[in-house]
């Protein structure tokens, strides 16, 4: 089955925080409250894939950057990451960003997999970023 990812709204904050916090360390999941407040601020949209994934996005004049994604761990390997993380690319794109930014850990293979076939290139690193004191890498794609 696969599933277009949809917009998501604030009737959605709830399952975004449900999925988030199956894909994170406790330490790292963001609660309703912050998913909610995030949504909130000018230029940030949502994402969300039936199938258990979810994305926001920010895009501030030019620029956009990838805030959060999460995948449900019983979904992944099924092409949602990818199709989030496209679809949040288009939205960029169409909201006039040229390049897109995102932190991810330095352990998580996957993800930086992911990234790197969308064309994201390491620019920048953010020592000890994460709770369990791992590096960030900051990655950029043109868009």
């Amino acid at each position: 089955m696969t599933a277009t990812p949809q917009p998501a709204t604030f009737a959605h904050v709830p399952v975004l925080a449900a999925i988030h916090a199956t894909a994170f360390d406790r330490r790292e999941a963001w609660g309703s409250d912050a998913i909610g407040l995030q949504l909130a601020m000018a230029g940030v949209f949502g994402l969300i894939d039936a199938r258990g994934g979810m994305v926001l996005a920010r895009v501030a004049a030019d620029e956009a950057e990838v805030l959060t994604l999460a995948v449900e761990p019983t979904q992944r390997r099924q092409g949602i990451a990818t199709g989030l993380l496209s679809a949040a690319i288009d939205q960029a794109r169409g909201r006039g960003a040229r390049a897109m930014l995102l932190e991810v850990s330095v352990n998580n293979d996957a993800a930086r997999a992911l990234y790197a076939r969308a064309g994201f290139v390491e620019v920048g690193r953010r020592p000890r970023y994460y709770a369990d004191g791992s590096d960030a890498l900051i990655l950029r794609a043109a868009l």
